[in-house]
C-alpha cells in the first residue's frame, strides 16, 4: 500500500467471477499502481469470505477487503471511499475490464485536471455480437455506453466526495445512484469530464424476467424527481422512457379486468382496445430491433404484458415513499439485503 499514491480504487463487489478479470486486467499494463483497491464485500452471506490467495501477485499486498452491510453499491462504496487516504477515488463495478493502458491514461489526466473539475468518467463500451441482432437485454447493457456519470468507471476527487456525504444510501440498487451524486456535485459548482481511459463490459447472463424485476427502478426515479426537481432528466441526461404510457395501459386494463368483474360489458370495450393496442405496441417496439428468435419473442410478449403495470406500481411506491426519504441523511442503517440489480 501507497500512502502517497495519487489515487485508490473502489471495488463492490457480491463474489460475481468477472471480480477475478477485472483484477488480472488491472494487474496487467503500465502505468502507476493504486495506493489501495478496496475491495467491498456486499454479500449478505459471508461464510465464504474473498480468498487473497486469488489475487494477482502485483496488487496482492494493495488490495485491502472491506465488509460491506449487503445495503447495495451506493453503501458499498461509502464504506471504501471512507477507508481510502489518497486524493483521489477511482470506482469500478465488479463486472468490467479494464484496457491495457487504463492506469497510465488514470493517472495522466488526474495529474493535470484543475481544481474546478470534481470527477472524471472512463469509456464504457459493450461488446455485442457481430452474427445476429441484440437482444433485449443486451440493448438494455450497451446503453451503459451512452450513460452519464456511470460508476462503472468514474473518479472522484476525495474532498468532493467529503463535501457531499458521498453516496445517497436511499438508493439501494445500482441505478441511479450514481446520477445522483454527480448531481450533488455539480450543485456545489465542480465541473464533471470524460476522459481517454475506459472499461469493457460483457453483458452477463440474465434470465427471462429480468426486464420486470428492473422496473423497481422506477422507485429509484421517483426519488430523483423528489431531491432534484421534475427537470432532473435534462440535468442528469438520462431518459424518462415509457412510464407515461405505461400508466395508461395500466390504468386501461385495471378498468376493463374491474369492469369485467362487476359484469358491467358495455364499459371493457374501450379500456380493454386500449390496453390491447398499448401492450401490443410496447412489444412490437422491443421485438422488432429484436433477433427474433421463438424464445425472444416470447419472453417479450410475456413481459410487455407485466412490464407496464410493474413499472407503475414501483413509481407508486416510490412516490408515496419520497415523503419519508427525503430528508433522511445519506447514510442510512439496513437491516435487510438491498438490490444490486437484475
Amino acid at each position: 500500500m501507497d500512502a502517497d499514491a495519487l489515487f485508490d480504487i473502489v471495488i463492490p463487489t457480491i463474489g460475481r467471477p468477472s471480480l477475478a478479470r477485472l483484477l488480472e486486467s488491472l494487474a496487467r499494463g503500465p502505468g502507476p499502481l493504486p495506493g489501495t483497491i478496496f475491495l467491498v464485500d456486499d454479500r449478505s452471506d459471508k461464510r465464504s469470505p474473498i480468498s487473497q490467495q486469488e489475487f494477482p501477485a502485483s496488487l496482492a499486498g494493495r488490495i485491502r477487503v472491506l465488509s460491506g452491510r449487503a445495503a447495495g453499491p451506493a453503501a458499498a462504496r461509502n464504506i471504501g471511499w471512507r477507508a481510502s487516504q489518497s486524493p483521489w477515488i477511482a470506482f469500478l463495478d465488479d463486472d468490467v475490464v479494464v484496457y491495457a493502458h487504463w492506469r497510465t491514461r488514470l493517472a495522466a489526466e488526474l495529474e493535470h485536471l484543475p481544481t474546478r473539475i470534481g470527477g472524471t468518467q472512463g469509456r464504457v463500451r459493450v461488446p455485442l455480437s457481430a452474427d445476429r441482432r441484440p437482444t433485449d437485454w443486451e440493448r438494455n447493457i450497451k446503453g451503459l455506453e451512452q450513460a452519464r456519470w456511470a460508476t462503472a468507471d468514474m473518479a472522484y476527487r476525495r474532498a468532493v466526495l467529503e463535501a457531499v456525504g458521498g453516496f445517497d444510501e436511499r438508493f439501494p440498487r445500482a441505478f441511479r445512484e450514481d446520477a445522483d451524486l454527480a448531481l450533488r456535485v455539480m450543485a456545489r459548482g465542480y465541473s464533471l469530464t470524460q476522459g481517454r481511459r475506459g472499461v469493457l463490459h460483457p453483458v452477463r447472463p440474465a434470465d427471462a424476467w429480468v426486464s420486470v424485476r428492473l422496473q423497481a427502478g422506477n422507485a429509484d426515479d421517483a426519488l430523483m424527481r423528489a431531491l432534484h426537481g421534475k427537470h432532473w432528466h435534462t440535468a442528469g441526461a438520462a431518459s424518462k422512457g415509457r412510464r407515461s404510457r405505461h400508466f395508461v395501459i395500466t390504468a386501461a386494463g385495471v378498468v376493463a379486468l374491474m369492469s369485467f368483474a362487476l359484469r358491467v360489458p358495455r364499459l371493457i370495450c374501450a379500456p380493454g382496445l386500449v390496453w390491447l393496442a398499448g401492450t401490443a405496441e410496447f412489444a412490437w417496439a422491443r421485438i422488432r430491433p429484436g433477433p427474433r428468435t421463438a424464445r425472444e419473442v416470447g419472453v417479450m410478449l410475456l413481459t410487455s404484458v407485466l412490464i407496464p403495470p410493474a413499472a407503475t406500481y414501483h413509481w407508486l411506491r416510490g412516490t408515496a415513499g419520497t415523503g419519508k426519504r427525503h430528508g433522511r441523511a445519506l447514510t442510512v442503517p439496513s437491516k435487510t439485503r438491498r438490490r444490486w440489480g437484475p
